[in-house]
This record gives C-alpha cells, sequence and structure tokens, in this order.
C-alpha cells in the first residue's frame, strides 16, 4: 500500500513538473528554436525582400571567406571578445576585492561604479563623441592647454585610435559583473577565513588560496557573459565610428546589419549571424573548460 502511495504521488508531481515547463519550453521551441533553424536554413539562400528565398547552397559563405572585409570584421570582435573576457572581467574582479575589504563604502562604490551600465549605451556613445569631440571636446582641449597640440585628434575618425576609442566608450563599465562577484563573496562562510587566520594566513594568502578559488565559478560566468556580450554589440560602434574609418573598427553585427538592412541581402546576413553563432558557441564552450564552470572541486 505504501508503495502505490509513493507512486501515485511521483505520477502527480511528475504531471506538474510538465504542466510547469510547457510554457518555458513553448517559450523557447517559438523565440529562439524556430529562429534558429530559419538562421540556418536561409543562410543558404538568396533571400531579399520582394523575392522567395532561393536556395543557392554554400554561395554566401565562399563569398564570405573571400571577403577581406570579413575577416577584418570577425578580428575585431575576437579583439574585443579577449579584452572583454581579460580587462573587462579583471576590472570587476579588482573592484569586487577592493570594495568587499571596505564594507564602509561598499554601497555607495557600487552605485556610482554603476551609473554607466544604466545609461543606454547609444547615449554612452553620444557622451563620448562629446568628450573626444575635435574641436570642443575636453580631452583635446587639455591636451592643447598643456602644450601637446600633438596629439590632439579626431579620436573616432583616425585609423590609428579609432579603434581603441570605440573599446574605450564600453570596456571599463563593468558593475554588472563587479556586483555579480560580490554577490558570490557574501556567500562565503566566513568560518573559512578564521580558520586560515588561526593557521596564519595572511590577507594576501586567504585571496589567493581561498578567496579567488572560490570565486571561479562566477568569474567563468562573468567572463562568458562579457565574452558574449560583444556578439552583439552593435549601438555604440554604429553611434560613434559607424565601423570607420574605413572598415578599422567594423564588427561581425554591424556587417550583419549592413548586409541585411542596408544591401538587402538577408541570406548574406544570416549566413554571418551563423558564424556569429559558432563563434559564441565555441567561446562558451572554451570558458567551461578553462574554468570548470559547475564542477565541484
Amino acid at each position: 500500500t505504501l508503495f502505490k502511495e509513493r507512486r501515485k504521488i511521483m505520477k502527480i508531481k511528475k504531471r506538474w513538473l510538465i504542466i510547469f515547463l510547457v510554457p518555458g519550453v513553448s517559450l523557447f521551441i517559438f523565440m529562439y528554436a524556430i529562429s534558429l533553424v530559419t538562421l540556418v536554413t536561409t543562410s543558404f539562400t538568396e533571400w531579399r525582400i520582394g523575392i522567395s528565398p532561393t536556395f543557392i547552397g554554400l554561395d554566401h559563405y565562399i563569398r564570405m571567406f573571400q571577403d577581406p572585409n570579413f575577416f577584418t570584421a570577425f578580428g575585431n570582435t575576437i579583439v574585443w571578445i579577449l579584452l572583454q573576457c581579460t580587462l573587462h572581467v579583471g576590472i570587476a574582479l579588482a573592484f569586487a576585492l577592493v570594495i568587499a575589504r571596505k564594507k564602509r563604502y561598499c554601497k555607495f562604490a557600487r552605485g556610482v561604479f554603476m551609473i554607466p551600465n544604466i545609461i543606454s549605451s547609444a547615449a554612452i556613445g553620444m557622451l563620448f563623441l562629446c568628450i573626444l569631440n575635435p574641436s570642443f571636446g575636453p580631452v583635446n582641449q587639455f591636451l592643447r592647454a598643456v602644450g601637446l597640440d600633438c596629439l590632439a585628434k579626431n579620436w573616432f575618425a583616425d585609423s590609428k585610435t579609432a579603434f581603441w576609442a570605440v573599446t574605450l566608450t564600453w570596456l571599463p563599465f563593468a558593475a554588472v559583473n563587479a556586483a555579480l562577484i560580490l554577490a558570490e563573496m557574501s556567500s562565503i562562510d566566513e568560518d573559512i577565513y578564521e580558520a586560515a587566520a588561526i593557521d596564519g594566513a595572511s590577507e594576501s594568502q586567504k585571496m589567493r588560496y581561498i578567496t579567488l578559488p572560490l570565486l571561479r565559478n562566477i568569474i567563468g560566468t562573468c567572463t562568458i557573459l562579457a565574452g558574449t556580450g560583444m556578439l552583439h554589440k552593435f549601438d555604440t560602434i554604429m553611434m560613434t565610428t559607424g565601423g570607420g574609418p574605413g572598415n578599422r573598427t567594423m564588427s561581425m553585427p554591424l556587417m550583419l546589419y549592413n548586409a541585411a538592412m542596408r544591401d538587402n541581402n538577408f541570406g548574406y546576413g544570416n549566413a554571418i549571424g551563423v558564424v556569429m553563432m559558432l563563434t559564441g558557441l565555441v567561446l562558451v564552450f572554451a570558458v567551461n573548460r578553462i574554468y570548470k564552470v559547475g564542477e565541484v572541486k
């Protein structure tokens, strides 16, 4: 009788589990799975407004890998991903470690550090256009005031500085990742630190042998979020340089936009989208392997 009751309870639990899963699974299918299938299938077609998709095989991919502009955009995107995964996450980690030791100023510093992240990327782009303006921007005005007129330039239009000027518009703003790391740090049991202190461990040893290893999962997660975020970084680049000068700051999302919206070639744009998706999957897989995210150590 007890066995039958347990089986009955398990059946009820499974029924409710399925009921609660249906909305999420349905949303995934209609919002992502269908779109993903459409993305992949139409990348093998010639598809323009007013023209029904026509199968052309690998033509778009052959064209893509023969286009030097694609390799420039791909290279820029990879460099930005690497900068995000290292410097951006590093800034967040350093900020979190410092603030965690200065708890008195934690709320104030975290609030101030968060301000750029709650402003739209387009507004940030416009702000930097003003800051680095060649005529009235404070950066150039300061350089001229201290007698360094030779260094004053149009930062977004100069091919030597455009890439780094665009990078500066988002790289230092790591408050979201810092908040995630701080939240993870607050969950570390203080007894571990007390035991280490009794054993004579210094603050640097605590950080090296306790804090950083226990933050491995969240650092890996932040690295994935930061890296994959660059695969849809569009508005800031569009607002500041539009991919120029030439194609010095061209990115894969911007190239996709130009192919689909400017050139009316949705098939080619979707082929670029497939490469972006595969790049993201490789990034997630690599970061999971490096940081062993989700594994108990």
